[in-house]
């Protein structure tokens, strides 16, 4: 008889937010939230801690809508570094029970503990040492669901917050998982919940009642796949533990002080991006195996174009050329340029082995390493314009840009 697993899904609690108040305890006892720009007055409330929540801030809330409901809300910028040291120092703690975790996010983990029993006890006893561990070592909170498959264990965490800790089983997820809004399921979003509240389904019960088929006619694939998740049936493996990153992206864009109008400003604006984009990967130890850049003209019109590396690297110089290679091969300069992005995605560790190539200068390359590496050291010691590369003198006002400070991380999805 196949023994049934043990899922844990842990979730630190109003993540950023919480971290925030530990480096800033002077905002305890106040509302305060992540997100924007706050004296620019722009962006969208990333995060919220409870007290604002219960306020009506809500993640995904303009900040000057998060204002009105909540006047006395402190928005502080956020802090992707901070954030990613305290999402590893959580996986070191994983670690210790299992080799199975698949990040879900910086602030969420999977974790399948199954052979982990024999050793540390059943996934209640293992969920209660884990969410000591994150109070005592790291003065944070974290909900934990514990189930037989991901979507239950999900759902678990989800259930009491903060702090709580949550068992759906075989034997009652009808009696807890059944009785909850649709929209808790994996999944849902707004726009599935609109089209199933049509259906007159309103619970995870209804919705695992209703007829596959009718599911299918209404969603189609994704409305057997919901039906199978409010079901329990969900066989999905927690991935080993490995080189993947815990965030799928890293990009950033600006808008130039004016519009550019030939291919040197365009490789001045990109060398900025490139460098931020790789400086922010070699600070959190990741390389990225995608570069995409973003390109969007005087008239607004905008488009972006990817391509794979032969070698995943965080060196800002192979980043730079493959960010201008791919604009050379698909601008055509019928407008001057508005703005630029330059994303690496497909995350690894930066540890991950990979295969030299003949025709790679590994030499050079790490010549190339050594050299962003001393750049790194000497702007966080000086600041960032206190060394600049020859082409950055070529143009003063677009090269003021301090890009670095300034990022879009993306997280990873359920499907990949």
């Amino acid at each position: 008889m196949e023994k049934e697993r043990i899922i844990l899904h842990s979730d630190i609690n109003c993540c950023y937010a919480s971290i925030e108040l530990l480096h800033r305890p002077e905002m305890r006892g106040k509302p305060l939230a992540v997100g924007g720009d706050p004296e620019a007055r722009h962006g969208i409330i990333l995060t919220a801690d409870y007290m604002a929540k219960r306020r009506g801030v809500k993640t995904g809330m303009a900040l000057w809508q998060a204002k009105q409901v909540c006047p006395e809300l402190t928005i502080v910028p956020p802090r992707m570094d901070l954030y990613l040291r305290f999402s590893r120092m959580a996986h070191e703690i994983y670690a210790e029970y299992t080799d199975l975790q698949q990040p879900y996010g910086v602030d969420e983990c999977w974790l399948d503990v199954t052979k982990s029993k024999v050793i540390h006890g059943d996934g209640l006893t293992i969920a209660k040492k884990i969410n000591h561990r994150m109070k005592e070592e790291l003065g944070i909170t974290v909900s934990i669901g514990v189930s037989y498959n991901k979507i239950f264990a999900k759902l678990g965490s989800d259930y009491k917050k903060p702090d709580g800790i949550t068992v759906i089983s075989k034997e009652n997820y009808k009696d807890i998982a059944w009785r909850l809004p649709v929209g808790d399921l994996l999944y849902v979003g707004r726009s599935t919940r609109r089209k199933l509240a049509l259906m007159g389904i309103l619970t995870i019960g209804e919705l695992a009642t209703t007829p596959p088929g009718i599911l299918q006619a209404q969603l189609g694939k994704m409305g057997l796949i919901l039906h199978c998740f409010a079901n329990g049936r969900d066989d999905s493996v927690v991935t080993p533990e490995n080189y993947q990153a815990p965030i799928k992206s890293i990009g950033n864009s600006t808008t130039s002080p004016r519009d550019l109008e030939n291919n040197e400003e365009v490789k001045i604006v990109l060398t900025i991006l490139a460098e931020s984009v790789a400086a922010r990967m070699r600070e959190n130890g990741f390389v990225c195996q995608v570069v995409e850049i973003t390109v969007r003209n005087k008239e607004l019109h905008s488009f972006t174009r990817q391509k794979k590396l032969k070698v995943a690297t965080n060196i800002t110089k192979e980043i730079s050329d493959m960010a201008y290679e791919l604009f050379l091969q698909n601008y055509d300069w019928s407008q001057p340029i508005r703005s630029l992005g330059v994303r690496g995605s497909d995350l690894l560790q930066e540890t991950t082995p990979f295969q030299l190539d003949l025709f790679i200068d590994q030499d050079k390359r790490e010549k190339m390493q050594k050299a962003d590496e001393a750049v790194d050291s000497i702007r966080r010691r000086f600041g960032f314009y206190s060394i600049q590369r020859g082409l950055m003198y070529q143009d003063r006002l677009l090269s003021s840009v301090n890009a670095k400070e300034d990022h879009t991380v993306h997280p990873h999805g359920y499907f990949g």
